[in-house]
């Protein structure tokens, strides 16, 4: 009814599919590989309509990140029946969390959703027309009183199942019965009933009832869910200790979430191996995210480490341990992770000796050893004994030069050496691929490779800098820049081509007249003219240098003479033109206003100076712009290669690595130098330096007469 009735509606509609036959929406081009450009517009407007929103509308959405950490732990990746795979979100929202899992799922699946509010049933069944996946079977209705997957009286069962319920929904047990027919609860099957006032334990169990006996399934649920009591407690025993069912629990940091704030974990569930599963792996994640506006998020580095740590299911101190059976039931089926792994020493202990009797303890300088590990000598080069109290120490040098001590040391700069050495050798063995890259190939097995053999790289060298880290300084370079690069590569070859970029506004198109008016997506404007004119390059910032230096000398002479010799009042009509200024030149006595004529000769001269430098500019620019379009032109695939590779992706690594060492400098200073101050004055100094400031003050009051 929205789009009118009889010819109105053809007109309307073919107006609408007129405006998408315009050539300037083909996006062709664009499209690469897997490359889903439509598909991620839509994601990143619902994603930004998620944060904006807040409470109201934020639960449609899963942010991707905690999406992607889903669909590896349960294996997508290894999913191998293309199309008979299926895939089944209880609580779809938009299907962001669906689509994710399919990106995962390299043979293709077949995708299920059912959503309860109406308006973001449309929302997702848009999402994946725009996706592709004109096949999703995405319905409307309740989850848990009116489920739409069945297959006769029971539910229908699925080889994978993803789910973001919302979190403790109340009064959710409707026309749903405390037997239930679909025997997800009920003392018929030994499950207690989920309490009304906490839905979160009902989406599990329907998640339980849903997956097949081979399948595995990834559900996030509210931290509470791991420790709560009562019938909440008794379910928890169920499918901890009788079914087995729970493989794993996965600690996100706080305020992941549009709509809530509140800590939220990924709970594992796989059937196949639960007869023989003799107990639960727990990965403590809480702490690993970036503050990206009023939201916390993974970062790449994040993602990386959890599935890394969950594939290889192997004990990381303060981070992850798999925790058996009999220590569970010790703790009466409480899952709280912080119960099973221990959260990292980081308490500042005040040390009540060093304050009253000074030296710095043994304790606070021990909580830095994973530097001392490294560097053995870093810790000597800094600290020494107290020369009076045995067991504490003293900071060597002041603290001022604490950072050039850190840089200074043999060890440390072996660090540095080892680290660029790393990188070196990480480069040498894919500069030969990279070089071979082709229109047709897939950047994202590129990346794939990339990223596993850096960490491999950077996991063997053992450096201060954590591999992660570096891992996480490639893929945000990946992000920001080499990805694009690399479709643009896929698409369309190793091209080059400059172009004007279109003006904001709707003003005229200027004619490039400068370096700076042209731009090249694939290889930069200035790494062109670093390679083959640099010299053009230092005569025009020389040039742009003494221009400056002109212009404040002008800007100064003007604020200097202002209400003297400078006074616009002095010259004709009150305009101080370079006519009116050789007027009043003319008409002063030249050795009675020698000092004037001077000022007003060295504001001509400036002027004058300034207006040469800017023309001389102007053409030297043009003359670069020109050279540039020449150079453009004639580059060899090879020189483009080469200038992309070694001087744009290498060059920009490499200065982000090298802000990764400069970090660690930075970090061990500060905590070298809070140690310091923090046991500078002892309690007696203190008490010594008031006991005579008060003798001052009392000195000064009794000279005042009191």
């Amino acid at each position: 009814t929205k789009l009118g009735k009889g010819k109105d509606k053809v007109e309307t509609l073919s107006k609408l599919i007129a405006v998408f036959q315009n050539e300037n929406l083909d996006f062709s081009k664009n499209r690469a590989a897997d490359d889903d450009l439509i598909g991620d517009a839509y994601e990143y407007l619902m994603k930004n309509f998620a944060t904006e929103s807040g409470k109201s509308k934020g639960q449609f959405y899963t942010p991707a990140e905690v999406s992607r950490v889903m669909a590896e732990v349960i294996g997508l990746g290894n999913a191998k029946n293309g199309r008979k795979t299926t895939i089944y979100d209880p609580t779809c929202g938009s299907g962001s969390l669906l689509l994710r899992a399919m990106c995962e799922t390299p043979g293709g699946a077949t995708l299920y959703g059912q959503e309860k509010d109406n308006a973001t049933v449309g929302l997702a069944k848009m999402n994946m027309i725009l996706h592709n996946e004109i096949y999703a079977d995405i319905r409307q209705g309740d989850t848990i009183n009116d489920p739409q997957f069945k297959e006769g009286d029971q539910l229908k069962t699925f080889d994978y199942i993803v789910a973001n319920p919302p979190f403790s929904t109340k009064s959710w047990l409707k026309s749903a019965k405390f037997e239930d027919e679909y025997h997800r609860w009920g003392e018929g099957i030994k499950i207690g009933v989920p309490p009304e006032k906490n839905g979160d334990y009902a989406f599990l169990l329907h998640i339980v009832r849903s997956l097949k006996q081979t399948g595995c399934a990834a559900c996030i649920l509210p931290h509470g869910v791991l420790f709560r009591g009562n019938a909440e407690a008794q379910i928890r025993k169920y499918l901890v200790a009788e079914k087995r069912y729970i493989k794993g629990i996965i600690g996100l940091p706080v305020n992941l979430f549009y709509g809530t704030g509140i800590p939220a974990c990924i709970i594992i569930i796989e059937k196949s191996e639960a007869a023989g599963r003799k107990g639960v792996f727990m990965i403590d994640a809480k702490g690993g995210y970036i503050k990206d506006g009023a939201k916390n998020r993974l970062r790449e580095q994040d993602i990386r480490r959890i599935v890394d740590v969950w594939q290889a299911q192997r004990d990381v101190p303060h981070y992850a341990r798999f925790v058996p059976m009999e220590e569970i039931e010790r703790n009466d089926y409480n899952l709280n992770i912080p119960r099973y792994v221990s959260a990292p020493d980081t308490e500042i202990l005040q040390d009540i000796d060093a304050h009253l009797h000074g030296g710095l303890p043994k304790h606070d300088i021990d909580q830095l050893d994973t530097y001392w590990v490294v560097c053995p000598s870093l810790c000597d080069d800094l600290f020494c004994d107290h020369p009076t109290r045995k067991g504490y120490y003293s900071l060597k040098c002041n603290p001022e030069a604490v950072r050039d001590a850190v840089i200074g040391n043999v060890d440390f700069r072996n660090q540095k050496e080892v680290f660029q050495k790393s990188f070196a050798e990480w480069c040498d063995s894919h500069r030969a691929q990279l070089y071979a890259l082709v229109p047709g190939f897939a950047p994202k097995k590129l990346i794939e490779q990339l990223g596993n053999s850096l960490l491999a790289v950077f996991e063997v060298d053992k450096s201060l800098v954590e591999a992660y880290d570096v891992y996480d300084s490639l893929m945000n370079y990946w992000g920001e820049t080499m990805q694009d690069d690399c479709y643009m590569i896929s698409s369309g070859g190793w091209t080059v081509q400059l172009y004007t970029p279109q003006p904001a506004s709707k003003k005229k198109e200027k004619k490039a007249a400068t370096p700076e008016d042209v731009v090249c997506d694939l290889l930069p404007v200035p790494i062109v003219i670093d390679e083959y004119f640099a010299e053009k390059r230092d005569v025009i910032a020389a040039a742009e240098e003494l221009l400056v230096q002109n212009e404040t000398q002008l800007a100064e002479l003007a604020e200097e003479q202002a209400e003297s010799y400078l006074d616009e009042d002095n010259f004709p009509d009150g305009k101080m033109t370079d006519a009116n200024i050789k007027k009043r030149m003319k008409a002063l006595d030249k050795k009675n206003d020698a000092d004037e004529i001077a000022v007003l000769q060295k504001y001509l001269e400036l002027k004058g100076d300034i207006s040469l430098n800017k023309k001389l500019i102007k053409e030297r620019k043009y003359d670069l712009l020109t050279a540039l379009v020449v150079k453009y032109a004639d580059l060899s695939e090879a020189d483009i290669k080469r200038l992309v590779i070694e001087r744009k992706w290498f060059a920009s690594l490499a200065l982000r690595l090298d802000g990764e060492m400069q970090h660690i400098s930075q970090q061990l200073t500060s905590k070298v130098s809070a140690l310091a101050e923090r046991y500078a004055q002892t309690l007696p100094e203190i008490d010594a330096e008031i006991a005579g400031l008060e003798a001052k003050v009392a000195a000064h009051l009794k000279q005042m007469g009191y």
